[in-house]
């Protein structure tokens, strides 16, 4: 890619968070955005239909991080405690932009696409497991339960929390 286009496109990004931090993302507009970044809007049209196609795009970025930077997302099919202790260790290092991204209006939308992914993800790999309910409702709490559990109870530390989360959902603690 042309390096003034990956400026441009990194001064449009940068210029959105700044932007995004202070305000929801229904009273960004491209007009502002374009002149935070010092860029011109056919520049930004260029790349993006308008400022929901950029959060999408920078949200659905920031869920392939998370799912990368879990070493063995295999582990949910039989190590729950170790998928767990995973997931929510790939937030932490990203969570100041996650925040960011995913406030507001978009707050429910950071678990919803991260649960579908890694559905995707198990489901191409084991298609049985698409109909077997009880590994359904498993991963579902797995990844559900200990969010929103991590969201309510960071303030302990984020070790402490990922931890007791993931021996939550060892196998022996779900019965």
């Amino acid at each position: 890619m042309d390096l003034r286009i990956q400026k441009s496109k990194q001064a449009i990004v940068d210029a959105f968070l700044t932007l995004r931090a202070r305000k929801p993302l229904e009273k960004i507009t491209v007009r502002e955005l374009c002149d935070k970044a010092m860029v011109n809007r056919s520049t930004f049209y260029a790349h993006y239909k308008d400022v929901y196609d950029l959060a999408d795009r920078l949200e659905e970025q920031a869920v392939q991080e998370i799912l990368a930077a879990i070493p063995h997302p295999e582990a949910a099919l039989q190590d729950t405690a170790r998928f767990t202790r995973e997931l929510f260790t790939a937030f932490a290092p990203r969570s100041q932009r996650l925040n960011v991204l995913f406030s507001g209006s978009r707050s429910g939308l950071l678990i919803t696409r991260i649960a579908a992914a890694l559905k995707e993800m198990i489901f191409r790999q084991h298609p049985e497991l698409e109909q077997d309910p009880v590994f359904q409702i498993s991963l579902t709490f797995c990844i559900y339960g200990g969010y929103y559990t991590y969201l309510e109870n960071r303030r302990y530390g984020e070790q402490l929390v990922v931890e007791t989360i993931s021996r939550l959902t060892a196998p022996d603690a779900m019965g």
